[in-house]
């Protein structure tokens, strides 16, 4: 009989613990889970999940209006925020129960409340007398929205309470231009609400490809976006019925609501790791080895919560890993190359690899190949709307180091480019595949010529 109550008991039922927790237990161990909100986490609850349905409301008023250049006739065109988040909210209801059952069906005891690490193999539930033993403790407790720390910030609002708002705002400033910021910034303009975005740097989207960063800025400011950047908050004061947001810089802007995007910290308060003896890093993230054990030998950490990618399919995969590292005898180091990445804006964003800025950095040569052009839906509705394509190359070897997409359906392009070049896949070998036509992603496999950056103008040319 083994001297713990569980083979791995697993803090926080998030996607990473979810699927530790549910193939560990199907493998046959003792498995115990503790959420203290809800069980699927930050993408299923208040994240990736809602937002997309979300995007894809905020895209109908558009697709609907393109529709008469198509022969489609209507009257009457409305939308109804309470029916848009009531059923949001029903899709998530319907997902955390089905996480639930996915749990129970692999014989996991689950805990709805909130648990702390007491020692290396041990647990503290609030409702329990005395401690829970564990061989293995799975710290996947994710993270949440930072907030700015100026004078007034209980007036601001997160992407959490988006989900929560019964009536939208006639207009919202949202600070911070990030992959959230601006996702929320396109919902929020697709559905009619007067938009300005507040962001401290020189351009949106920092550490994408700087085509991309160009490109969704200046088509959201076509969309009537108002990108403010190099903008800095001082405070936030209520002024009526609205917000008045101060800049450092001089001025104010007022809205109805003010919605904070600055980033995410690793949920660590208070769960008793320091106590422990697991290290945490400068903003509270578990410091964690290759294979996500912490400095002490039994308790690991999947997931945003060590801050290495925040992304959902991540923790998913760092999950499994870990199940198979400790269970199966199996040791498995993660591999964070080529991981696409989607910004669903409108236009959407795609991409995977290295950027044009990062490959030039890294590599003695590269190449680099790009496509604009009007989508064909566009030429038919009138829409003023462009696709950029690009490609990074090793000039060297020839290799595909990045694929970077802005255009419709960029993210379902771009996850079938991610196996190609976790592949090694060459740009000889792109150049050799027949294109699919007609349809965006051909040219991917279409284009021939080199881009060339422009040469700078001197002399007499520049005066002219």
């Amino acid at each position: 009989m083994s001297e713990y109550d569980y083979d791995l008991f697993v803090i926080g039922a998030g996607s990473g613990g979810v699927r530790a927790a549910r193939l560990a237990a199907e493998l046959g161990k003792r498995v115990g889970i503790a959420e203290e909100y809800r069980i699927g986490g930050t993408c299923v609850i208040r994240g990736c999940v809602p937002k997309k349905l979300l995007v894809y409301g905020s895209r109908y008023g558009g697709e609907i209006e393109d529709a008469r250049s198509f022969g489609w006739d209507y009257e009457d065109l409305r939308f109804d925020w309470p029916t848009l988040i009531h059923n949001v909210r029903r899709e998530v209801d319907r997902l955390n129960a089905l996480y639930t059952r996915t749990l129970e069906k692999a014989g996991v005891d689950r805990f709805l409340t909130r648990a702390t690490v007491e020692g290396p193999h041990t647990v503290h539930l609030p409702d329990r007398d005395g401690p829970i033993s564990a061989e293995y403790i799975l710290i996947a407790t994710g993270s949440h929205p930072a907030m700015p720390d100026v004078p007034g910030k209980e007036h601001l609002i997160s992407s959490n309470e988006c989900f929560q708002l019964e009536a939208l705002p006639d207009s919202i400033v949202i600070v911070g231009a990030g992959y959230i910021g601006m996702e929320f910034a396109s919902i929020f303009a697709g559905l009619g609400v007067a938009v300005t975005v507040l962001h401290r740097g020189e351009q949106i989207l920092r550490d994408f490809d700087n085509d991309l960063r160009d490109g969704l800025a200046e088509a959201m400011r076509d969309r009537g976006v108002d990108l403010r950047m190099n903008a800095n908050i001082e405070s936030v004061e209520q002024a009526g019925d609205c917000y008045r947001v101060a800049l450092k810089e001089g001025g104010s802007v007022s809205a109805s609501l003010v919605m904070a995007a600055t980033g995410r910290i690793p949920n660590t308060k208070d769960l008793g790791l320091q106590r422990a003896g697991v290290e945490l890093g400068w903003n509270g993230h578990v410091v964690v080895d290759d294979y996500s054990k912490s400095s002490v030998d039994s308790i690991y950490a999947v997931g945003d919560v060590t801050d290495r990618v925040q992304l959902t399919p991540v923790a998913i995969r760092e999950g499994t890993a870990f199940v198979e590292t400790i269970f199966e005898d199996s040791p498995k180091i993660m591999d964070y190359a080529f991981i696409p990445t989607a910004v669903f804006t409108e236009p959407e964003i795609g991409t995977v690899g290295l950027t044009e800025e990062q490959a030039r950095d890294r590599c003695r040569v590269i190449d680099i190949y790009k496509a604009s052009f009007r989508p064909m839906r566009a030429t038919i509705s009138g829409r003023d709307e462009k696709v950029m394509m690009k490609l990074v190359i090793d000039a060297e070897t020839d290799k595909v180091l990045g694929v970077h997409m802005l255009g419709p359906d960029a993210a379902e392009i771009v996850q079938m480019a991610a196996i190609a070049l976790r592949l090694g896949v060459t740009k000889a070998q792109l150049d050799a595949t027949m294109a699919l036509h007609p349809s965006i992603a051909e040219e991917l496999v279409t284009m021939r010529h080199r881009w060339e950056a422009p040469s700078p103008i001197k002399g007499s040319d520049a005066a002219a």
